[in-house]
């Protein structure tokens, strides 16, 4: 009999979700800093999936775990495992990785699983499983997520405990894992620098500065451009006018810092000042540069006349556009050093000029996505000046003269050793240096693109891919390789590839292919947890091309079958990107049948025993009127379901805690993973009233257990979709009553139906007052609306205001706000204590107080009444945010049950003494 898994009945997601949203501050030594790829999940979030994909759920074993309580009490011990092993302080803790190990060997009796993740992207679970000490293996279409994931998961464990090469005293005496790896990287990084510097080091020149200590000269961190184009104005014909978004170079409140232009227009000549102390007028007039509005509309500085984005484009496409320099910034001894444009230095940088250019064509028809296309922009290397191409290509070539130096320093450390392998030993280390490196010139050419914008808040450059897209910008930021500051060389980039060498941990050797999912070229007995494309929410290929430019020259002769394509291959990306097929609809139908094809495969080759995870990237805002989300979520589902799959779980997935609530606008859980099983083909179908029947009878129940397992109430609509789907899916086919086939839209429409009435069992006054509010929230009403209602709930109007949680005068009503409560209110001396009280007081006491006091509250109202509660905060979340839309109101009731898991710990360890010592202090 095949055993259910841990992630099939239950799961600390709070923790998990905690321990996610965490994860996004760690940056130095964490994988996602390792080379920029798109849509990453949390190493937390696919660490606790792939240890309850594998661990057997306590339910199997009834001999041991006999009651529901002995098995929650060991779900609980199998928490506590995850909520120590999500912890990213603990990703290198021994003892806790054997912990989970130790549960791993014991599910699969010592015979560890193979994990395959078909869309292995930039490696996330792949490298997960690793850590847990199972075969991992992964594959992707894209070469440069393929190229990512190999340098993260199977070329480190091939020099496990290595000391380094590199000739010099060394770091440490014992190495772990890729420790000995990551200092050469740092060794063999710097003398590139160093070759740099010999090369073309003339070209970053320092400037000198005048301060109170008297001239000194200071290393540039940053050259300000702009584009310039021929002004419109017949007047200024001939003279360059500058595109600005804005003049701001610091934004800091009272140490605002501008540029100001210097306009001569009997000379026609422009010159750049830098501004401190300025006023409000002059900081607003800065912050809109030339700009007239979104999009290319701007004005000239000459004659004040409209420059439009038609001419803009006319002129680009002409190949006028050209760029100035603005402003240049320095490293002074006390901070940041801003200086008006040098021509000493703005003529060094235009007469830069690269031996070799990547003289590589965009993709034509991604246009929207690199918006450089639409103004005249057809190559990529159109998009870096010629200096930044000068650096660039420079890195490139150095980084290949330096395998020679591996090479000999290898030979000199290992010239005792007679190992037979010695010479493909070598070879695999020059590979792995020559990757490394190389995505440290990646990493690079990320802040090294006429793309790069300075950021005034922050001040700094920001990188190209500040989204996922390439912008078309106006005035950018040049970084100086040579600096300490951002975009150089070390710090930008070989100290982050090192760091995350250095923090890695595996237990055995991994692997990673280049691959066609569609193909479906699997693994038998597979344990399947993938993280596949989202419908048509990332043009993966189009973006990526941007880096593999950078990376093939050097990869290209140790990786030929990755590098052998001009460029990605898109065609057969299984994206539903309009702009690759000829309708939406075709679009769709491609993405439909190689989802389908793909899942099929994975069905197949998967391992009975284990359940298969997905994860869906599902927003809120992909919600239509029907109640259901759009077709990219719905033909996802309808994948897995032809592919023969029944959805047996969802577990909501957040990256971010919200602080607030943006209602039908944007998602707290910004993933859904998704379990799944081989779906019996017994089953046969059923009719859409059977469907419907069997959603009432078994969803109440699994709300409950989701209730219980406290899931936040604006995560509860996706997780409900797991026991939905479970019923639509276990079936071949639910027939409509025509007999053709429901689809999975309908489906959920359905599901989404019986989730709407939810007002459950309470007091009359409480069962008054969610009618009320659903209809008028906390406004005043008409008392005739409030006496009908009451009158339908056995209660009179008085009995509200008797109770203390509505007023009533000149033939008028409201509810009373959190607001209007009593302050001193107590559960125990309420003579008619309602659930609508109990709940509204938790979140003014949690809002006014805090954790702890509120868990005072909590054990004073006694957990019956809490749990009543906690029930209705679930219907007024659902009330205030699907029906009244009341942004805040939804956050306040979605804010008590986040944190109830605390609350109910907290006031456990409550005693009677606490509470009488507090009801002292309210007498006195």
């Amino acid at each position: 009999m095949i055993k259910k898994k841990l992630i099939e009945v239950a799961m600390p997601i709070e923790a998990i979700n905690k321990a996610s949203v965490r994860e996004k501050s760690i940056r130095h030594g964490h994988p996602s800093t390792f080379h920029l790829y798109w849509a990453r999940r949390p190493l937390a979030a696919c660490r606790a999936v792939l240890f309850a994909q594998i661990v057997d759920d306590p339910s199997n074993f009834p001999e041991k775990f006999p009651s529901i309580e002995d098995q929650k009490k060991e779900r609980n011990r199998l928490f506590k495992i995850i909520e120590d092993l999500v912890q990213w302080e603990n990703s290198q803790n021994k003892n806790i990785l054997k912990q989970a190990q130790a549960e791993i060997d014991k599910s699969c009796e010592g015979k560890s699983p193979k994990i395959y993740d078909p869309f292995s992207g930039g490696g996330t679970i792949p490298l997960e499983a690793q850590r847990l000490g199972l075969e991992a293996f992964g594959s992707d279409l894209n070469p440069v997520a393929t190229i990512i994931s190999k340098g993260l998961i199977e070329i480190p464990p091939l020099f496990r405990n290595m000391e380094p090469i590199h000739p010099g005293i060394l770091d440490k005496f014992n190495y772990r894992n890729a420790e000995g790896l990551a200092e050469d990287v740092k060794y063999y990084g710097k003398r590139v620098l160093e070759k740099l510097s010999m090369k073309i080091g003339s070209y970053y020149p320092e400037i000198e500065i005048t301060s109170k200590h008297g001239k000194e000269k200071c290393t540039v961190i940053s050259w300000i451009w702009a584009r310039t184009i021929p002004s419109p104005d017949p007047a200024f014909q001939n003279t360059h006018v500058p595109l600005v978004s804005t003049f701001m170079l610091s934004s800091k409140k009272g140490k605002e810092i501008l540029i100001k232009p210097n306009v001569d227009k009997i000379n026609k000549s422009l010159e750049f000042l830098v501004s401190y102390n300025n006023n409000t007028e002059e900081i607003n007039n800065a912050k809109l540069g030339t700009k007239l509005g979104r999009g290319a509309n701007f004005k000239c500085l000459f004659s004040n006349s409209i420059i439009t984005p038609e001419y803009v484009r006319k002129m680009s496409n002409n190949k006028a556009l050209k760029y100035k320099l603005l402003c240049i910034i320095a490293e002074g001894k006390n901070g940041r050093v801003y200086q008006r444009a040098d021509e000493h230095h703005e003529k060094i940088a235009l007469t830069a000029t690269p031996s070799w250019v990547p003289d590589i064509p965009m993709n034509k028809k991604s246009k929207d996505l690199v918006s450089g296309r639409g103004y005249g922009f057809d190559k990529w290397y159109e998009i870096f000046t010629n200096r930044q191409l000068l650096a660039l290509t420079t890195i490139s070539d150095v980084i290949n003269d330096i395998s020679s130096e591996v090479s000999i320093d290898f030979d000199k450390k290992n010239q005792n050793c007679i190992d037979k392998q010695k010479d493909k030993k070598k070879n695999n280390y020059l590979k792995a240096i020559t990757l490394y490196l190389t995505f440290c010139l990646s990493r690079f050419a990320n802040r090294a693109s006429t793309i790069n914008i300075w950021d005034p808040n922050r001040e700094t450059i920001a990188q190209t891919f500040g989204r996922q897209a390439i912008p078309m910008t106006w005035d950018f930021a040049e970084c100086n390789p040579f600096c300490n500051s951002t975009g150089n060389w070390l710090g930008g980039g070989v100290s982050w590839v090192a760091a995350v060498l250095e923090n890695l941990t595996f237990e055995k050797q991994g692997f990673i292919y280049q691959k066609n999912a569609m193909d479906g070229d699997f693994p038998d007995n597979s344990v399947f947890s993938t993280d596949p494309p989202y419908y048509d929410n990332i043009a993966y290929a189009d973006l990526s091309d941007y880096f593999y430019i950078w990376l093939k020259p050097n990869l290209k002769k140790y990786y030929n079958d990755i590098f052998s394509s001009i460029l990605t291959p898109k065609s057969e990306e299984l994206v539903a990107l309009q702009h690759r097929h000829e309708t939406k609809f075709d679009a769709e139908m491609f993405f439909l049948n190689g989802m389908t094809k793909t899942f099929s495969m994975m069905a197949k080759k998967s391992n009975d025993e284990f359940p298969t995870t997905i994860y869906y990237a599902y927003k809120q805002s992909e919600k239509n009127a029907d109640g259901v989300s759009s077709t990219g979520w719905a033909t996802f589902l309808e994948a897995l379901i032809q592919a023969g799959y029944s959805i047996v779980g969802t577990w909501p997935m957040r990256l971010e805690r919200p602080t607030g609530l943006k209602v039908g606008k944007n998602a707290l859980a910004t993933a859904i993973v998704l379990v799944c099983r081989k779906r019996e083909e017994a089953l046969g179908t059923i009719t859409r009233s059977e469907f419907v029947r069997q959603l009432k009878t078994e969803l109440p129940k699994a709300i409950a257990d989701l209730k219980a397992a406290n899931i936040s109430p604006a995560d509860i609509p996706q997780s409900s979709i797991g026991p939905g789907m479970a019923i639509f899916s276990r079936y071949t086919a639910v027939l409509e009553n025509d007999d053709t086939h429901m689809s999975v839209k309908t489906g959920l429409q359905l599901i989404n139906r019986e989730l709407g009435d939810e007002e459950g069992e309470y007091d009359s006054e409480t069962s008054f007052a969610i009618t009320w509010f659903e209809q008028n929230g906390f406004d005043v009403g008409d008392f005739g609306s409030a006496n009908n209602i009451a009158n339908a709930k056995g209660i009179s109007v008085n009995t509200l205001v008797h109770s203390g949680i509505a007023q009533s005068s000149g033939g008028k009503f409201n509810l009373l706000n959190r607001e209007s409560l009593e302050d001193d209110w107590d559960p125990k001396t309420d003579k008619s204590l309602t659930i609508w009280e109990c709940c509204q007081h938790l979140i003014k006491t949690m809002e006014n107080k805090g954790e702890f006091e509120t868990a005072k509250l909590m054990k004073q109202m006694g957990s019956g009444r809490a749990d009543s509660a906690k029930e209705l905060a679930y219907t007024l979340y659902n009330i205030s945010a699907d029906k009244r839309k009341d942004a805040n109101e939804a956050t306040a009731y979605n804010g008590l049950i986040a944190v109830w898991s605390e609350l109910t710990a907290q006031a456990a360890n409550i005693t009677e003494e606490d509470l009488r010592g507090d009801a002292q202090m309210r007498m006195i």
